[in-house]
C-alpha cells in the first residue's frame, strides 16, 4: 500500500471531496466551521492533508501542532476506502512524520448509553490497536466530552488551552468552551 500525503489547497482537485467528506463523517456539534479549518490550514503550525491510497484519493487528515504537541484534529477515510487499512497505515505515517512529537487525539468518551455506543468502542479499540494509549483525561469542547489518546508522553490541560490559543488566536478561543474535566 502506497501512501501519499499532500497539503490540501482550496485550488486542490481533492477540496470539494475533503469537504463532503468531513461533514459526512463528523457529528454538526464536532465539527469547526470549514472555512475556518481552510483558513488557518495557512498557519505555520496547521497541515491539513489530503491522502492517497495507491494514487487514489483516499481521506484527510488535519493536524495542529505546537511546540512539541501534534493534536490530530480531524482524521476521516472515505466511505469507499473504509475497512481496507488505509485509516491505520494514515496513523503509522502520521507517527513517522510526527516523530519525537507528543501526537494525541480526542475521541467521544465511552457511553454505554449514546446512539453510537459500539461506534464509539469501535474508535477507541483502532486507536488503541494503532498504538496511541489512554492519557486518563477528558476534555469537554462546547456540549461533548471526549477522551484523550495519545503517543509519546501526556498532554496536559494547560497545554492544550496554550495549543488551541496559538490555532484559533486569543479573540476566537474565547468563544468556545474548551477545557480538560476530570
Amino acid at each position: 500500500m502506497k501512501l501519499n500525503f499532500t497539503k490540501l489547497k482550496p485550488s486542490s482537485p481533492d477540496f470539494r471531496r475533503i469537504k463532503q467528506l468531513y461533514m459526512r463523517a463528523f457529528p454538526a456539534d464536532e465539527r469547526a466551521p470549514f472555512l475556518m479549518l481552510v483558513l488557518k490550514a495557512k498557519k505555520k503550525n496547521v497541515d491539513f492533508w489530503s491522502v492517497h491510497c495507491n494514487d487514489e484519493w483516499a481521506g484527510m487528515l488535519y493536524i495542529v501542532n505546537y511546540r512539541d504537541l501534534s493534536y490530530i484534529f480531524y482524521l476521516a477515510v472515505s466511505e469507499e476506502c473504509r475497512g481496507k487499512g488505509i485509516g491505520s497505515a494514515v496513523l503509522q505515517n502520521a507517527k513517522k512524520l510526527y516523530k519525537g512529537r507528543r501526537l494525541f487525539l480526542a475521541i467521544e468518551q465511552l457511553d454505554e448509553s449514546s446512539e453510537n455506543y459500539d461506534e464509539r468502542l469501535k474508535r477507541r479499540d483502532f486507536y488503541l490497536r494503532n498504538g496511541f494509549r489512554e492519557l486518563h483525561k477528558k476534555l469537554r469542547e462546547g456540549k461533548v466530552t471526549y477522551e484523550i489518546l495519545g503517543i509519546g508522553g501526556d498532554v496536559e490541560g494547560s497545554e492544550y488551552v496554550a495549543l488551541m490559543k496559538s490555532y484559533a488566536g486569543s479573540i476566537l478561543s474565547k468563544l468556545f468552551t474548551m477545557e480538560f474535566v476530570d
